[in-house]
């Protein structure tokens, strides 16, 4: 085997695992935009005369029929974010190998990060993020970083500081209670998640095809290379 056949094999196919992240990017927006419809609904309800779901002390009264399809709407999204976790990481170990292949260097954050480094307090302000960039900077050397990575690391960051992003603390009982309540702040937290997916998927996007043009002007240059004079 040739050495530009070696390198070709060397490549993770990442323009499948992109499209599949934009995707799941894409349906773990529209879950929280149908959470925030049904928190609208919940605040114009208001409040039933017998309090909030969790009264304290471990009591928990009867679920009206809207709280009730509220926790069907928090499972369900429940479900399409685990999966849209699920295709941006299988993206994300394909970008980081094919950078790894392209510049031949050691990643700057150790592979166990692309999964702890969502859940670590402080490291999770910035290591997924910088774990793109040097995925990216790998890639493409010289390039610019896309602006919507910023957008989206920035967004992502707004909707988790406000306690209600994609990744939140509170119970739907309490959701539903801040929802009767509080639910301004629950639609400000809502449309960062959104708004953080869309410059997400646009993100993933616009790396994975200054990665794989990389990838294929050095498929070029090989072919080039190799042809008889």
């Amino acid at each position: 085997m040739d050495q530009s056949a070696a390198r070709t094999l060397a490549y993770q196919p990442v323009q499948v695992t992109g499209r599949l992240a934009v995707g799941g990017l894409l349906l773990a927006g529209l879950a929280w935009l149908v959470r925030g419809v049904w928190e609208i609904r919940l605040a114009v309800a208001g409040e039933p005369a017998s309090g909030p779901p969790d009264q304290g002390f471990g009591v928990h009264r009867p679920l009206n029929s809207l709280e009730n399809s509220y926790h069907l709407v928090s499972s369900a999204g429940g479900v399409l974010v685990f999966l849209c976790a699920m295709l941006f990481l299988s993206w994300l170990t394909r970008l980081r190998e094919n950078a790894r292949a392209l510049s031949g260097d050691t990643p700057k954050y150790a592979g166990i990060w692309m999964f702890l480094g969502w859940f670590v307090p402080v490291v999770n302000l910035w290591f997924p993020r910088g774990i793109v960039v040097d995925a990216f900077r790998s890639s493409a050397p010289g390039r610019r970083l896309p602006v919507s990575v910023n957008v989206w690391w920035g967004l992502w960051l707004a909707g988790m500081l406000t306690g209600v992003g994609i990744v939140y603390r509170d119970s739907t009982d309490r959701i539903i209670e801040r929802a009767y309540t509080e639910g301004w702040q629950l639609l400000v937290s809502d449309a960062l998640v959104v708004a953080a997916a869309l410059a997400g998927a646009f993100a993933v996007r616009a790396v994975t095809a200054a990665q794989v043009e990389r990838i294929r002007s050095g498929q070029v240059a090989d072919a080039q290379v190799a042809e008889p004079v």
